[in-house]
């Protein structure tokens, strides 16, 4: 979208699409089908020596979670390779590093621990997801384990495994994320102080890019 283009204003509540819509697992399956074989096989119920040797290529992940008022949320991880410790065959540990303090993800695994997590190694276009129940976890030895540039995550998400197994590679391959096809020069798209000032109102652009770039500096870990 350019800088001279304007989108619609929210919707008035009328549900267009009420007629063509989709409601339930009978009708999702006359449209697309039962699973094949494969799909449906290569679901584990544990970490194998694949989603291990996986996520120890992973430096980025995405966490789904949903909050109590039961609005879902995607986060996302990341860190130098292997900053994901795999503590067994179904229990992993993400380190939670500094942030913003809003704890989306965190709220939402205290009020519900059903979360969905992808893995995503650069140039693999398979990607790894990895299903079942969070808690978060302070317990000293564990955050001391995952320690990085000198300094303890604050908490870690602990996972029990209930699902993993390999997405296909289709999505990747579309999107061609690893090529470098669709990446933009920087410069023309606004950087996020210049958003956030735009959406808030009343703030100072130079002072809220200063503030977020100070964080950056100071805050990463």
């Amino acid at each position: 979208m350019s800088n001279t283009e304007t989108i619609a204003p929210p919707r008035d509540g009328t549900d267009s699409y009420a007629a063509h819509t989709i409601r339930n697992e009978a009708d999702l399956r006359a449209l697309y089908g039962e699973p094949g074989k494969l799909a449906v096989g290569k679901e584990l119920r544990h970490l194998d020596k694949h989603c291990v040797a996986f996520i120890g290529l992973s430096p980025f992940l995405m966490i789904g979670s949903t909050g109590a008022d039961g609005l879902g949320d995607v986060s996302p991880r990341g860190d130098a390779p292997g900053f994901v410790r795999v503590l067994d065959a179904n229990t992993l540990a993400i380190p939670d590093r500094m942030g913003n303090n809003r704890t989306d993800t965190l709220s939402n695994i205290v009020a519900n621990p059903e979360i969905g997590l992808l893995f995503m190694v650069p140039g693999m276009n398979e990607t790894l997801r990895v299903n079942g129940t969070a808690r978060l976890v302070v317990e000293p030895a564990l955050l001391e384990s995952m320690i990085a540039q000198n300094k303890l995550p604050r908490s870690a998400i602990v996972v029990t495994v209930r699902e993993a197994y390999l997405q296909c590679a289709k999505a990747l391959i579309r999107s061609k994320l690893w090529t470098g096809d669709h990446a933009i020069d920087r410069k023309t798209f606004p950087t996020l102080g210049q958003i956030i000032a735009d959406q808030m109102g009343g703030i100072d652009v130079t002072e809220t890019e200063a503030a977020i770039q100070e964080s950056v500096k100071t805050r990463l870990y």
